[in-house]
């Protein structure tokens, strides 16, 4: 009887352990399903999106490119003087320092033209419709309809005869500013690559610089 009972203790001491083992297993099951190893925190990622290369269109605002006049016949409003000694002759280079288009910043320039006059910054709506253009760069005095001789003041109403750019002849325009300078015509090969845009009314004496 004796032998009995202590078997059967035996028996349920044995038990007792493989559940004690058994919990312990799962208990470890459990702890690895909710920590995984070599999973990495996802919060604090940085964004590397790229940003080079972004164009500093500062010269360009209020201004749609597409419609501009690249390659005009070269030629010129009536009783436009041509300049006695301008600083760049023509047939020589220079480098161009402002973006009226896309391209045009640091090309090299060949001077087709140089003339004495006054040279506009203007604001107009084109016939064709569409956003109000800001501080167009440039139209001269002789593109205008009847205005005279006399320089023309900021605020000044008038009506430009000059295609630039499409919807812009024949439209009012406001005078901006007035510069009196040299002004030339240049053809140059845009630094981002394409057709060489020939005979580009206007660039300023102020806007170019010497060729190295």
């Amino acid at each position: 009887m004796l032998k009995k009972r202590m078997k059967m203790s035996i028996i349920l001491s044995l038990f007792a352990a493989l559940f004690l083992v058994l919990g312990a297993c799962s208990n470890a099951n459990d702890e690895s399903a909710e920590n995984p190893e070599g999973t990495e925190n996802p919060e604090g990622t940085e964004n590397t999106e790229n940003t080079e290369g972004t164009e500093n269109m500062e010269d360009m605002e209020g201004m749609d490119h597409s419609k501009m006049d690249h390659s005009s016949s070269g030629e010129v409003p009536e009783g436009l003087k041509v300049a006695e000694n301008p600083t760049y002759e023509v047939g020589s280079q220079a480098i161009i320092e402002t973006g009226h288009m896309e391209g045009m910043k640091g090309a090299e320039a060949t001077i087709v033209g140089a003339y004495d006059t006054i040279a506009y910054a203007i604001s107009y709506t084109p016939t064709t419709g569409g956003e109000r253009v800001e501080n167009h760069k440039w139209v001269i005095h002789e593109e205008f309809k009847d205005v005279g001789d006399e320089t023309l003041e900021p605020g000044t109403e008038v009506t430009v005869n000059a295609t630039h750019m499409e919807g812009m002849d024949g439209t009012s325009a406001e005078i901006d500013s007035a510069e009196e300078t040299t002004l030339y015509m240049v053809d140059f090969t845009p630094t981002t690559g394409g057709e060489e845009v020939k005979n580009h009314k206007w660039v300023t004496e102020s806007e170019l610089s010497p060729a190295e």
